[in-house]
């Protein structure tokens, strides 16, 4: 149910739980990345594991494992995006705006924002890259999408 509405949606019991593509794709939680159409996906073709700013990040790293060692997944593809929310603030601000917001201390939280959007999806292949929990001879690429175009544009 969505705002009491009810939802329908389709079944997917014949598709196996291990994506066909063996891929996983690492990317942000905005609403205008349509993820499938993106790659030229179908739903059961690739996990897509979405966060704000499609860093990852620790939980990130954990359903990689999972995916590897448990689905046969063998490719990740890392992918920010411009206009992106965490693309030039700082943690700083975003836990004044908690604080302002909610009367709560978020000092503690590192929301990962980022200057350099290259930069952070080189970060994001890099962490991937050196987990040592990952199995040998994976593929990991990393790109940027281009909200205003788009295109998508390969950067590590």
């Amino acid at each position: 149910m969505i705002n009491g509405e009810a939802i329908t949606t389709i079944p997917v019991l014949d598709l196996p739980p291990a994506p066909r593509k063996g891929l996983v794709v690492v990317t942000c939680m905005d609403s205008r990345l349509d993820v499938f159409r993106m790659l030229d996906l179908d739903i059961g073709d690739a996990h897509i594991l979405r966060n704000a700013g499609g860093r990852v990040t620790d939980d990130t790293l954990r359903s990689l494992v999972l995916s590897m060692h448990l689905m046969a997944t063998r490719e990740v593809f890392v992918i920010h995006h411009t206009g992106c929310g965490l693309h030039r603030v700082s943690n700083a601000s975003l836990q004044e705006h908690v604080l302002a917001a909610t009367g709560e201390d978020a000092s503690h939280v590192d929301f990962l924002p980022f200057d350099d959007l290259v930069a952070s999806v080189g970060e994001d292949v890099a962490r991937v890259r050196s987990l040592p929990l990952l199995p040998a001879g994976i593929t990991v690429t990393g790109a940027i999408y281009d909200v205003h175009t788009g295109t998508l544009h390969r950067v590590a």
